[in-house]
């Protein structure tokens, strides 16, 4: 038995995939933030079957320790005179207007951002000898400050890591826990390679304690991680190199909505999955983008991903009254713990407490009818916020749905129109448990045409980590000029195909179940960044087509350099199939729940609520309407069209506004 697990904001998704009978079982649980691991246990309780489990887990605990600064005690080792890369980073003003905006504090204080004596150069040959002898104090340092762990960036370890092993040995021999830069990123460019190496060694101790439980609370299942890149890697990888996680929630559900496009016949889609605490969208284009330049909590951290854009814009997102005397939505939320007034035990107006006032949701059909809602708490939540505008309450209920959308078109824009994309070429593919309730008027603030609300848009991060493969990615700065002979590039690289398939042997994988994808990252000489190129003999004809591709111009007589080498190693897995199904004769009235008032920016209208589970493939029906399925709802506008596929996706036309 399979299980994907997504730790959500608000609930921990489940995915229950039994490979002899094919059957997929999805469930939901309260997310318990303060201990993760307890709704991941108490989720696992309720699957029945074998006793030994595959589980595919995404974690929010490395990005969360990351967010609120609650990771390890982190010292620095580096090269001396290079103590304040950290601080001085790029000299970048991330907002350019603002004269009270502070950058980021580095992860580690200036007292523990230690020096050694000793220089490698950029040919990766000795300038200094390494003072072992230093090392010593450093260890003392380390020990009377309670540090629990250390990020050890020395100049040029990536040419010559010589000086970095020596470090890291003699550190783990002391007993600490030991991130370096030649493990985690052995590519040029100081602050980025440095930022990253620290952000692991800050978050590993808080996964690998994390993983740990999980582990013993799990003896006879066999765990895997979902990286951010889109691939698992097993706990013990996990734990010592936890950046590589740091999105794994959000890239399960840019793996799980890849295939759901893909089956039903979509390959340019934009994704929206709006959970309960953040919204994540994402361009696949035929696939998902990956990118190695990413800023987490405004710090680099350039290990691949897939390019996922992330908004303070959830169900459980805070509705307030600002500076200004407006309405504001986010990026507070209510979490899990206490949630959304209806919840039960807050006591703060949400996006879900407003969809419910709204009339959208029903209060004895939410979740299945498992969890009963408060409408009058609720109520009693946007009544003083009302007041404190001087508006009707009702005005605010819609105030605070508009403006929640107003924050995701935003996001949806970053993504496409900010990076030459046409949204109106796209089908919005909405996802999480509160996508559904916002997605057609998304789409038709941006003029995309169609909604695609796949069957499993609720669970689909956790389906993805069930279809994900397993993923080691490896890479090396070799600033080699264009005109190097194409042998002697294969040659630079052959060492990490060797290092990808040697790994992904050793847990397991047979020769034929291992895929290499190799690439280079090209750039035309004294240009600052690079294009990432699919290695093969064209190399440097496909740099030229795809630089006029992105910037609209390219040069073949000028200089070009071979900045990095790339290797994706792919461990294929047996993935669940997603099942389809026979279009039969739907009587829509069977599926009816009732007809109820639902409020709408042009006034309230008597809209049918349908049974999502007994709308079979083929079932058609004119807007408006509101599907209610045991673990989301789905809003179709009054100008919009619904239809279910054989996949029973529920395709939206959009109509115009």
């Amino acid at each position: 038995m399979r299980i994907g697990i997504d730790t959500g904001g608000t609930f921990t998704d489940f995915v229950v995939f039994d490979p002899e009978s094919k059957h997929i079982e999805t469930f939901k649980v309260l997310s318990t933030p303060q201990d993760p691991a307890a709704a991941i246990l108490e989720g696992l309780g309720r699957p029945e079957g074998q006793s030994a489990r595959d589980l595919v887990h995404g974690s929010t605990v490395a990005t969360n320790a990351l967010l609120e600064r609650k990771g390890a005690r982190t010292a620095l080792v580096t090269t001396a005179g290079f103590r304040d890369v950290l601080h001085i980073g790029r000299q970048n003003r991330p907002a350019l207007y603002d004269f009270f905006a502070d950058p980021p504090a580095p992860l580690v204080p200036r007292q523990h951002r230690l020096e050694v004596a000793e220089r490698i150069d950029y040919r990766g040959e000795v300038v200094t000898p390494l003072d072992k002898a230093a090392i010593e104090a450093l260890i003392a340092h380390c020990r009377t400050h309670e540090i629990e762990a250390v990020a050890v960036s020395t100049l040029f370890a990536f040419a010559n890591p010589a000086h970095e092993q020596a470090i890291a040995e003699r550190f783990r021999a002391a007993g600490f826990p030991v991130s370096a830069s030649h493990d985690i990123l052995p590519e040029f460019r100081e602050y980025e390679r440095t930022s990253t190496t620290v952000v692991n060694a800050y978050v590993s101790p808080v996964m690998g304690r994390y993983l740990g439980r999980l582990e013993t609370a799990l003896p006879a299942d066999r765990l895997q991680v979902m990286q951010s890149n889109g691939g698992m890697i097993g706990p013990q990888q996990a734990a010592s190199e936890a950046v590589r996680c740091i999105l794994s929630g959000p890239a399960g559900g840019l793996v799980g909505a890849q295939a759901v496009a893909a089956a039903a016949g979509f390959d340019k889609v934009l994704t929206f999955d709006m959970g309960g605490t953040s919204t994540d969208v994402a361009l696949i284009d035929g696939a998902p983008r990956s990118t190695s330049d990413a800023s987490i909590g405004g710090l680099p951290v350039n290990v691949p991903m897939l390019s996922i854009h992330t908004v303070g814009s959830g169900g459980g997102s805070i509705a307030f009254r600002d500076p200004g005397g407006g309405l504001q939505v986010g990026p507070q939320s209510a979490g899990a713990d206490p949630g959304p007034a209806c919840y039960g035990r807050g006591e703060l107006p949400t996006v879900t407490d407003a969809n419910l006032l709204l009339g959208r949701i029903r209060p004895e059909l939410f979740f299945g009818g498992q969890m009963a809602l408060d409408t009058a708490r609720a109520e009693r939540a946007f009544n003083g916020l009302a007041a404190e505008l001087g508006i009707p309450p009702e005005e605010a209920h819609l105030g605070v749905f508009q403006i929640v959308n107003a924050h995701m078109a935003r996001a949806l824009r970053v993504i496409s129109v900010q990076q030459g994309q046409d949204p109106r070429d796209y089908t919005l593919l909405a996802f999480g448990g509160a996508g559904g309730l916002h997605a057609v008027e998304l789409a038709r603030e941006l003029g995309m045409p169609r909604v695609l609300v796949p069957r499993q848009a609720a669970t689909l991060s956790a389906l993805g980590m069930l279809l994900a493969d397993a993923t080691k990615d490896y890479s090396r700065t070799v600033m080699l000029p264009g005109a190097t002979e194409f042998t002697d590039v294969q040659a630079a690289i052959a060492p990490l195909i060797a290092q990808g398939q040697a790994d992904l042997a050793a847990e397991g994988f047979a020769a034929g179940e291992i895929r290499i994808e190799a690439s280079a990252d090209i750039r035309y000489a004294g240009q600052s960044f690079e294009l990432n190129i699919a290695f093969g003999e064209s190399l440097l004809a496909d740099f030229h087509a795809a630089h006029q591709a992105a910037y609209g111009y390219q040069d073949p007589q000028a200089q070009v350099e071979i900045v990095n080498l790339r290797v994706r190693a792919i461990g294929l897995v047996e993935a669940p199939q997603l099942p389809t199904f026979t279009k039969t004769k739907v009587n829509l009235e069977e599926a009816l729940i009732g007809r109820y008032p639902v409020r709408f920016a042009e006034g309230e209208v008597e809209t049918p609520f349908y049974a999502g589970e007994r709308l079979g493939t083929g079932a058609a029906f004119q807007g408006p309407a509101i599907v209610v399925r045991a673990d989301t709802t789905i809003l179709v506008g009054a100008q919009d069209r619904a239809e279910v596929d054989e996949y029973l996706n529920l395709q939206i036309s959009v109509g115009p506004a």
